[in-house]
């Protein structure tokens, strides 16, 4: 704040910056220390602002103040330090800024002393071990540069010390990340620079893959493997031929996956999931790319060791080395009640011959039981009458057409009715809505407050997330509201939640939080 004081108070604040203790910038007065000091093994200051030796070179000094802290200018406040509404400036506060930083030279240290015993004790190891040199590396409270100008340190420091280890390691396989293993351009410029630099044949670029977010993890009524996620898969891939693999520098996906699916299989829906694999195994050959599933026990149950999910592993295996027709939809919904109507889906061939349509090992005859006119594949009334038989809720029937190549496409044929809930009360820890799903399945949320406004934690969209805000329990009848979506959410604010579901019904419900009491109401 610069502004024109009368004289008394210029002298008053003169006064307050000459008999404050300082240990940082504050009111134009610098204490040297460095101002963050160093650390020892018990994350307690090793030396201080009093007790640090000062180069005699000025460059070298400030070189060394590296990084500093700016009280901002708090005791410049008129007519009193305390007058911006902050507190007086104690030992305590000075201490405790004095403790988030690190120490630039020992972290490092320590990085290339671990490096150091690693690459010793494994450098006649054959040339199938690969080293990586740090998982997903982050860098905070600074700017970009300083992020790029961090890791290229750590990146060339790794190369320098396990090349000078000997052995195998002269000419083992050394992989490098981007900043966090993202695949944007600008941190796959940076690695790529540091790779140049290095003037190395054998070094690998990592990156980490998961999606469109919002896709990724169902929220922002992302549902669908539409063409705004595929564009993001498609473009992220090219990115990393671009920048590495037409280099000459080798690319391996360290990480991917879909973000919701360790909350639970139910958060992408199973047919767009599938699609999100087969274009990944797609891209992933075409721009020769190598991955790596990240497995934290949701995809190989390792004491069984075998696959939860079969089908899952089959469409992600048959993707290293071939294309899978796919389908707009793998759910054909049947109302319960009512006329049954033809029902068509459009198919996906993505290079594929369509051979049969099948239940079981039983071939449906074309013509009769389906027409299939270019790429739309039409489901006949009677068939579907026949397949859902007395329409209880639920998978009556389950179709699989098959192609000249690849994994079958999989239909559930599914008797439903509108789903249906009631009122009910609970607490903001444990909430549920009864709901009759009636064969349906939830696909996502929207919560609205009904004065206006988007309600739960992902207040940039209405569309809260999955598995994270609500979640469905299909056994016990009821759609949980999680206490991470209630605690957000304002007292006594009526809020409106529209659920939709993927026979396209919706149900409107309105919920009210008061205190720890929550009320909801069936509309």
């Amino acid at each position: 704040m610069k502004k024109q004081q009368a004289p008394q108070h210029r002298r008053r604040r003169l006064r307050l910056a000459v008999g404050t203790p300082l240990a940082l910038i504050a009111a134009g007065v610098i204490a040297y220390g460095t101002v963050f000091g160093m650390f020892g093994d018990d994350g307690k200051p090793q030396a201080s602002a009093a007790t640090a030796p000062v180069p005699d070179n000025a460059m070298a000094a400030v070189a060394a103040m590296q990084p500093g802290w700016n009280l901002g200018n708090s005791l410049e406040a008129i007519p009193n330090e305390t007058s911006w509404g902050q507190p007086r400036t104690a030992k305590a506060l000075l201490d405790s800024v004095h403790a988030q930083a690190t120490d630039h030279d020992k972290v490092l240290d320590r990085f290339n002393t671990t490096w150091t015993q690693i690459a010793t004790a494994f450098r006649n190891e054959p040339a199938q071990l690969v080293f990586e040199s740090v998982n997903e590396p982050q860098f905070d409270n600074t700017d970009n540069a300083r992020k790029a100008e961090l890791l290229n340190e750590l990146n060339t420091s790794f190369h320098k010390v396990v090349r000078a280890s000997g052995g195998n390691n002269t000419k083992r396989l050394l992989m490098l990340p981007t900043e966090v293993c993202t695949p944007d351009q600008r941190l796959m410029d940076n690695l790529a620079t540091t790779i140049k630099s290095l003037h190395d044949p054998r070094l690998i670029a990592t990156v980490h893959y998961y999606g469109y977010f919002p896709f990724s993890v169902n929220v922002a009524g992302s549902t669908r493997f539409d063409a705004q996620a595929r564009g993001d898969l498609d473009k992220t891939f090219r990115r990393m031929r671009d920048t590495f693999v037409a280099r000459g520098i080798p690319v391996v996906l360290g990480e991917y996956g879909l973000l919701g699916y360790d909350h639970g299989p139910g958060a992408v829906e199973r047919g767009e999931m599938l699609k999100y694999f087969e274009a990944l195994g797609h891209a992933a050959r075409s721009n020769k790319v190598t991955t790596v599933l990240w497995d934290n026990g949701s995809f190989y149950d390792r004491g069984k060791l075998r696959w939860k999910d079969a089908g899952l592993f089959r469409q992600i295996k048959s993707g290293w080395t071939t294309r899978s027709a796919t389908a707009s939809w793998d759910n054909v919904f049947v109302p319960k009640s009512g006329p049954v109507k033809d029902r068509t889906l459009t198919l996906n061939l993505n290079g594929t011959t369509f051979k049969a349509l099948k239940q079981g090992t039983t071939k449906l005859v074309s013509g009769r039981d389906y027409t299939l006119s270019g790429n739309r594949l039409t489901l006949k009334a009677a068939t579907l009458t026949r397949l859902v038989g007395d329409r209880s809720y639920g998978v009556n029937a389950m179709l699989q057409a098959e192609f000249s190549r690849g994994v079958p496409w999989r239909i559930q044929v599914i008797s439903h009715d509108a789903p249906a809930q009631s009122s009910t009360t609970g607490t903001a820890g444990s909430f549920r809505i009864p709901t009759q799903f009636r064969g349906d399945v939830l696909a996502t949320m929207k919560a609205e407050y009904v004065d206006g406004g988007n309600a739960g934690p992902t207040s940039w969209t209405p569309y809260q997330q999955f598995n994270t805000a609500f979640a469905p329990d299909y056994a016990k009848k009821a759609i949980r509201l999680t206490p991470a979506f209630l605690d957000t959410v304002k007292d006594n604010a009526r809020m409106k939640l529209t659920f939709r579901f993927w026979s396209g019904a919706t149900v409107t419900y309105h919920v009210t939080k008061s205190g720890s009491t929550v009320t909801g109401t069936a509309s």
